[in-house]
């Protein structure tokens, strides 16, 4: 048994797709979905500057694009499943296709619609986003409370993610929860919140139109770290996700239960790599980067795959 996971907004870095694109195989399945998403996904890929890969609307299409060119590359690798496949916010429309339910094309169209809607909801009000790190989480969330912000994001034991109106990130800053430590971050508002409102909208509009399937292999919800299996059911969490919060920790916890032979963080992988290796020490990961990588994780997915006895899973 394997698990794939992918990352999401904030792990984008310049020029993450260069190595993809010098592929002409790649490169034209990255021009199909830039047409189908109406986004230059080339562009961004390769040559566009960190100022404009952040922005919203293009960070998600990018991202899940990103792992999607993977999907295509390790397929006859993917076999001896089950599969696992779980997706921080936007990266969980990547676990989806992994899993089965949503075709690619699909999955990098509604991440446009989903970051453009994102991006326009961000202009409503002003509204960002701070991580908090450390503390009680009981008492982190009284204060959060008190200053009437939203736990946005929990990645795992004393890191939530706080969101909301920017007076009231200032406050949290200025009078952190005891043995805490806030840091802003520079994100356009604040996602998985009510204020998405609008954004949740345009998603379920879009999704409503996007044929789900049925998955193959295991997929996990962030919303609570549940084995979702209903089409419905998927395509009602990734749309409610918006202005929900995104429980990694949850599908932390989930994975550690299913305890697959070996894990595969899809790029951009760095971050969610290191989380993973933080919150489960003894799973064995292997990053995807760029397509150099692609052997070695081909290897060890073999390797998951093989019948038990003697082999060794060793993390990377």
């Amino acid at each position: 048994m394997y698990a794939f996971v992918a990352p999401g907004q904030g792990s984008q870095t310049p020029g993450m797709l260069a190595g993809w694109l010098r592929d002409p195989v790649h490169a034209e399945r990255l021009r199909a979905w830039s047409e189908a998403a109406d986004v230059d996904l080339v562009h961004l890929g390769g040559k566009a500057s960190a100022a404009e890969i952040a922005r919203t609307e293009h960070t998600q299409p990018l991202l899940v694009a990103a792992g999607l060119l993977a999907h295509e590359a390790l397929g006859p690798a993917r076999t001896g499943g089950p599969a696992v496949a779980a997706g921080h916010s936007v990266g969980e429309l990547t676990a989806a296709v992994y899993a089965g339910a949503l075709a690619p094309v699909d999955a990098v169209r509604l991440a446009a619609v989903r970051g453009r809607a994102m991006a326009a909801a961000c202009a409503e009000t002003p509204t960002s986003m701070a991580a908090v790190v450390g503390g009680e989480e009981a008492r982190v969330l009284d204060r959060l409370a008190e200053l009437e912000l939203y736990p946005a994001t929990f990645n795992g034991p004393g890191q939530i993610v706080a969101a909301g109106a920017v007076a009231g990130l200032e406050r949290l800053a200025a009078d952190p929860p005891p043995g805490a430590a806030v840091k802003p971050l520079p994100v356009a508002g604040a996602f998985h919140t009510p204020y998405m409102e609008s954004a949740r909208q345009a998603v379920a509009a879009a999704a409503g139109r996007t044929p789900f399937l049925r998955p193959a292999g295991t997929f996990l919800s962030n919303a609570d770290g549940a084995v979702v299996s209903e089409p419905d059911d998927i395509r009602r969490r990734l749309v409610e996700q918006v202005v929900r919060p995104v429980r990694w920790d949850l599908c932390l916890a989930a994975l550690g239960r299913i305890a697959p032979a070996t894990t595969v963080c899809l790029p951009p992988a760095r971050t969610l790599a290191g989380i993973l290796k933080r919150q489960l020490p003894g799973f064995a990961v292997v990053c995807v980067t760029a397509p150099r990588d692609l052997d070695k994780v081909r290897a060890r997915l073999a390797a998951a795959a093989a019948p038990k006895g003697g082999l060794v899973h060793a993390g990377v």
